[in-house]
């Protein structure tokens, strides 16, 4: 009479446990920033959305023939303009863009500073143009904040 044995022995466990750390150890840290990185792909493209924004004001502003400061109204938002371009005293370029209010904050800080609310150093800012012959500055994305 042969006695069958059903199960894993010790060692089999042991080997499957110490090749699921194993496969731990090295995809965990892969996962750990991806809040950072969607924190950055956010700011980028809310930075995509100013530079929009200036282009679609100035642009309304010159087929509507009015001089370089008048105001111009976007979808019933009145936006102040500076030079042909969305000023950075509201409503300027923070009525121009849309954003969830909820994710991201404006600043006037330096111009007018767009920023994370749950990360404020995670940032971008807007410059208005200093002449009609200059678009506006929108600096690049403050990365080392966003993590």
């Amino acid at each position: 009479m042969s006695r069958r044995s059903e199960g894993f022995t010790l060692i089999e466990l042991i080997v499957v446990i110490l090749v699921l750390g194993i496969l731990a150890a090295i995809a965990a840290p892969r996962f750990v920033d991806l809040t950072g990185q969607a924190r950055i792909a956010a700011m980028n493209g809310l930075r995509a959305a100013v530079q929009s924004a200036t282009t679609l004001a100035n642009a309304l502003q010159t087929a509507q023939g009015l001089t370089a400061n008048q105001s111009v109204t976007i979808e019933g938002a009145t936006v102040n303009m500076t030079n042909g371009y969305p000023s950075v005293t509201s409503p300027g370029i923070d009525a121009a863009v849309r954003f969830d209010a909820a994710t991201f904050s404006t600043a006037a800080v330096a111009g007018m500073t767009f920023q994370m609310k749950a990360k404020t150093t995670c940032n971008f800012t807007y410059a208005a143009a200093a002449f009609t012959t200059q678009p506006p500055l929108i600096g690049t994305v403050a990365t080392a904040g966003c993590s």
